[in-house]
């Protein structure tokens, strides 16, 4: 392999890295011509940046690849590609100019990818021509304004699209023929324009790329995964033609559909900008804009690995690895549509002032429920399958039993999951006694379909070591989507980067109790640790925070300016040490706050001999 990819992989470093100088030089250019001619991106209650941005940076990415293209010889070999690329870039930047109305923008775009259609390409993803020529279109259309809506935070679509790029060049290169490289110099050009310009883009952006760049980049990742001509030149089989590319596209994908769903549930228009996206989500709950991005880089990387290992690694372990991977994405999904990013009175779906996803949730939750654990039995079914019969052989002389089986196990374990009372908790309060009950539900249901199996097939070729594997798998798979909400939402309060420092005097069970009542997700604190006068604590690890000290250590903290609230959560604290914290805290303009918990008698009831109560009663009468 490494004499037909080593000559390819070379032809890709001239034309990456002459688009890469001519990027970094145009950048610059185009942002002087966009302060000049007055064209910047100005604040907006709908945009998220704070101060005028120049706009044309797609400029200069269009101009660094289409001037590669005609060096290269890209125009002479695909010219169809290279010209509706242009066309889009044009639309874009029209729209950056004097602003489309988003009907006709979509106009547009539709003949552009009507034109692909056209000269035959496609993605054949079925054998129905004018189903595959329709998903065609809307593949070409939701991708090009997919990255058209992720271009929202410094640096994120840019990013996105250099890994994107990335994945797909990895995905191409080792079957790449004179018919796929030119797709592939094609990319190999795109990626070194749009690094360039991510130069220049990164926090905090000096230029936005507009949507002549986010339109042009969008198309020709839509593009350059169609085919031209007949079914011959794909892959042969249904997972890897379909999963590929919307795994390495995820994040676009995964976004656009976060977005889209939200503003139309809650009554808005899908066209109409907002700070709805998972980026603007991420910060919404304590997470820096550079934090937010990379969080999103990494999750688009490793799809971009699960999609390129579904082509060439072992699809027995890569396919179920995807399949986690989306149920993972989707969980995701689920967290971030629960924040708070619409204003009250946007939040007004079927009359209800409820965040638009989580009243849709609170109706739907437990069919959700139901779907997640009928994909994660099937997984976890299968895994036990693949670690108990590593050899194919083995594995392949064993998948009769497997699928004649499946249906008995999710039958059986779903049902056992109803029965004790799995499906009654909430997962953003899941606890130890949550985790009791799915272990009692997987004990049911795997017992039961043993039993089951026993009577149908009399247990005959069947491994009991695969039940004793699906089981562990299936509890800690279930826990693990019950408490991802807790954790998500932990992980990310403990890397806040904005909000008041704060710190919790007291690391006992009024101290935990403080925390989580700090740590809701519409919370703008920063947990920075506690204090506690006990030596034993002091450098200890309290629920994943640091004992920082005792009360000398809280004096220098307030002194010195590091705090800006105290959060007492001790729930006895000598009077003395509460005057003086008191006097402390004002004397430096640090806010002083004490947890109460505590139970109030409301109805007293005396307790009074059985006689009396009987004399009572009598006299009512």
């Amino acid at each position: 392999m490494s004499a037909v990819v080593n000559p390819f992989f070379l032809a890709l470093i001239k034309p990456f890295l002459l688009a890469l100088i001519l990027s970094l030089g145009l950048v610059p250019l185009c942002r002087l011509l966009a302060l000049r001619l007055g064209r910047v991106a100005h604040p907006r209650a709908d945009r998220w940046h704070q101060s005028p941005v120049a706009l044309l940076g797609g400029v200069a990415i269009s101009l660094s690849m289409l001037a590669g293209a005609v060096m290269f010889g890209v125009v002479r070999d695909a010219p169809v590609l290279v010209i509706c690329a242009t066309l889009v870039f044009l639309t874009g930047l029209v729209d950056d100019l004097i602003r489309f109305k988003p009907a006709t923008k979509l106009i547009a775009e539709i003949a552009i990818g009507s034109t692909m259609l056209f000269f035959d390409y496609r993605i054949h993803w079925v054998n129905s021509v004018t189903l595959d020529m329709l998903l065609t279109l809307v593949w070409i259309v939701g991708m090009t304004n997919a990255f058209n809506l992720l271009d929202n935070m410094d640096g994120l679509c840019a990013g996105i699209a250099l890994i994107v790029g990335t994945a797909l060049l990895v995905d191409l290169l080792p079957g790449s023929s004179a018919s796929t490289f030119v797709s592939v110099r094609y990319l190999s050009l795109l990626l070194g324009a749009t690094a360039g310009f991510l130069v220049y883009n990164v926090y905090p952006a000096s230029i936005f790329m507009g949507d002549s760049g986010s339109l042009l980049i969008g198309f020709s990742f839509a593009a350059v995964t169609l085919s031209v001509g007949n079914v011959d030149t794909v892959r042969g089989d249904v997972l890897s033609i379909v999963a590929v590319p919307v795994l390495v596209l995820m994040i676009p994908i995964f976004d656009t559909t976060l977005v889209t769903v939200s503003r139309v549930l809650s009554g808005r228009s899908a066209a109409q900008g907002g700070r709805d996206h998972s980026s603007h989500r991420l910060v919404a709950i304590g997470l820096s804009e550079r934090r937010a991005v990379a969080v999103l880089w990494l999750l688009a990387a490793i799809g971009g690995a699960i999609g390129i290992a579904v082509e060439y690694v072992n699809q027995s372990w890569a396919a179920p690895a995807a399949v986690f991977f989306l149920v993972a994405m989707a969980l995701f999904a689920a967290y971030l549509a629960g924040i708070r990013v619409y204003d009250e009175s946007d939040e007004l779906v079927r009359q209800r002032r409820l965040t638009p996803i989580v009243a849709n949730f609170m109706y739907k939750r437990r069919v959700a429920e139901v779907v997640l654990d009928f994909c994660l039995v099937a997984l976890a079914y299968y895994l036990s399958y693949r670690l108990r019969f590593e050899d194919p052989e083995d594995f392949t002389n064993n998948f009769a039993n497997f699928s004649r089986s499946l249906p008995v196990v999710l039958a059986t374990q779903l049902l056992a999951f109803f029965v004790v009372g799995v499906y009654r908790g909430t997962w953003r309060h899941f606890g130890m006694m949550d985790t009791v009950v799915v272990a009692k539900g997987v004990f049911l249901g795997v017992t039961s379909a043993e039993l089951v199996i026993l009577y149908v097939y009399r247990f005959f070729s069947y491994s009991r070591t695969v039940f004793a594997i699906y089981g562990v798998l299936l509890l800690l798979a279930v826990t693990l989507s019950r408490a991802s909400f807790r954790l998500i939402g932990e992980y990310i309060q403990r890397r806040k980067s904005t909000g008041r420092r704060v710190v919790v005097y007291g690391a006992g069970d009024g101290g935990m109790l403080a925390m989580r009542e700090l740590q809701s997700p519409e919370g703008s604190v920063r947990l920075l640790g506690f204090i506690d006068d006990d030596p034993g604590k002091i450098g200890i690890s309290f629920h994943g925070f640091p004992v920082v000290g005792n009360f000398e250590t809280l004096r220098a903290l307030v002194c010195e300016g590091g705090i800006e609230q105290v959060v007492i959560g001790a729930r006895s604290l000598d009077q003395n040490r509460l005057v003086e914290l008191r006097t402390l805290c004002a004397r430096h303009g640090v806010a002083l706050t004490r947890l109460m918990l505590g139970l109030e008698e409301l109805v007293v009831v005396t307790s009074e001999p059985p006689q009396s109560r009987s004399h009572l009663r009598k006299v009512e009468r």
